[in-house]
């Protein structure tokens, strides 16, 4: 009896305990509402409210992408969304509810969501014409490469088009290799350039890298002012490249390409002076020197040109991403003179340059000069970074904060000192900051960096909610 007393007693304990921790979840998620719902109704006014989603639910749609769809595809978060609805820096889901994209799709929606004047002159030339082949003429595509040469400096004013990033590298990589004759290639440590044979190779992130065959690529010393073994000295950091260069290669190379900031790498601003000197080593090894501006291109660090606040002029520009809006389309743009090895045999690109993209592409660079992208960039963004670097000196797990113009970058860590990765408390706190209404993305080596880039039409208004639900998410930890 005793002993059947003793096991009651431990039954009653765990069923109270048991009662106590489904109480206390339950209030947790009560008071998490509640939270989110007060921050919902702090975010800044807008006027726009979306028409009722009909679709398929959330859950739905995930059953048939994982019967459907590639296996390696991920979502954010771990109750993925839904989203049916944009309207310039805000995203919707199926329920309504209203999101402060500070993401854009990856750096790509620069305009803002379903700008009306990127929007109608796609639609009308869809009515009109869909894709014609470069092999007729088509006003749209002139149009937009004439636009386009006319946003880059020196000689620079042949344009290829694509339709990806990954593709514009590609192309740069083997004109480069064309027109030097070398094969040899030089990137950096932790950029990313694309997913097909060659931009593999010139990634430095093994978890982008598949076992395939990658020649003729050598990587440099990420110049990295935060983990980078020489802190801020990009001196140091174009020596060793020349070292790279002198005792790995033959001493001439075909070319080195380089983003002016890592996106995928963590938005990593280069050491300064380091790009300049690094140009001039690179040329003196008869190589091209090949900006990857497919994340830091069209306006969004501040400069239409991430390169451009480093004082070089490259020989090939590549580029993707905000150049469309949202619409599939990249672009190479290089000199006459480079440009001409294309022609020893026949490159073409049947939906590079279609009618639809490129009239997308025009809208673009209309929408930048009209509204001042540029200077709200630059303006908002420098706003933005203060605001975060004052964060960090109430949150310890700030580890750094960085970037330029809209595409900056805070680093996580559980020790200052140690430079830590706070890699499981980032996916918390991205977690935490979606239930209050802000969207933001994630990147680095290690998964531990927040990516703010949103659309470049973001606010002061929106920059303190962001911050504001940042600090919030924080203080719950």
């Amino acid at each position: 009896m005793q002993r059947f007393a003793a096991k009651r007693s431990v039954q009653n304990i765990s069923v109270s305990l048991w009662r106590r921790c489904i109480s206390s979840t339950s209030q947790a998620a009560a008071a998490s509402a509640k939270d989110s719902d007060e921050f919902q109704a702090r975010l800044p006014p807008f006027a726009y409210t979306p028409p009722p989603y009909t679709g398929p639910s959330a859950d739905v749609i995930l059953e048939k992408r994982k019967e459907f769809l590639s296996p390696s595809m991920f979502c954010l978060y771990r109750k993925p969304l839904n989203i049916v609805d944009g309207k310039m820096q805000y995203l919707f889901d199926e329920s309504g509810r209203r999101y402060l994209d500070a993401f854009a799709g990856i750096a790509v929606v620069n305009c803002g969501h379903c700008h009306p004047d990127v929007v109608e002159p796609v639609i009308n030339q869809i009515k009109r014409l869909q894709h014609p082949t470069v092999l007729y003429l088509n006003h749209a595509i002139a149009e937009f490469s004439e636009a386009l040469a006319s946003k880059l400096p020196g000689d620079l004013k042949v344009v290829f088009f694509t339709n990806s990033g990954t593709e514009a590298n590609e192309l740069a990589l083997m004109m480069a290799k064309l027109y030097t004759g070398c094969q040899d290639i030089v990137s950096v440590r932790n950029g990313y350039h694309g997913n097909a044979a060659a931009t593999m190779g010139a990634t430095g992130q093994s978890m982008w890298k598949f076992n395939v065959v990658q020649n003729s690529v050598h990587h440099t010393l990420n110049p990295d002012p935060y983990r980078g073994v020489f802190g801020s000295d990009g001196e140091k950091y174009a020596k060793e490249l020349q070292d790279l260069i002198q005792y790995g290669t033959t001493g001439h190379i075909a070319g080195f390409i380089c983003e002016a900031i890592q996106g995928v790498g963590g938005i990593v601003e280069l050491a300064p002076g380091y790009l300049s000197a690094a140009y001039d080593t690179v040329k003196k090894a008869g190589g091209l020197f090949i900006a990857d501006e497919v994340q830091s291109g069209f306006a969004r660090t501040g400069n239409f040109w991430g390169f451009e606040a480093h004082n070089v002029v490259p020989d090939i520009v590549t580029m993707a991403k905000g150049i469309g809006n949202g619409f599939p389309l990249g672009a190479v743009v290089t000199t006459p003179e480079i440009a001409a090895v294309l022609t020893r045999r026949s490159y073409f690109n049947t939906f590079g340059g279609n009618s639809v993209s490129t009239t997308a592409g025009l809208a673009v660079l209309k929408v930048i000069e009209k509204e001042k992208l540029q200077e709200n960039a630059a303006m908002v963004g420098s706003y933005l970074k203060e605001k975060l670097t004052q964060l960090k000196e109430k949150h310890e797990i700030i580890g750094d904060v960085r970037g330029r113009g809209l595409m900056l970058g805070v680093e996580l860590v559980s020790d200052r000192k140690l430079k830590t990765p706070a890699t499981a408390e980032t996916l918390h706190i991205m977690d935490q900051m979606k239930e209050l209404g802000v969207l933001i993305g994630k990147g680095g080596y290690f998964g531990n960096v927040f990516r703010i880039t949103p659309p470049l039409c973001f606010s002061k208004d929106d920059a303190d909610f962001l911050v504001e639900a940042m600090d919030y998410s924080m203080s719950k930890m």
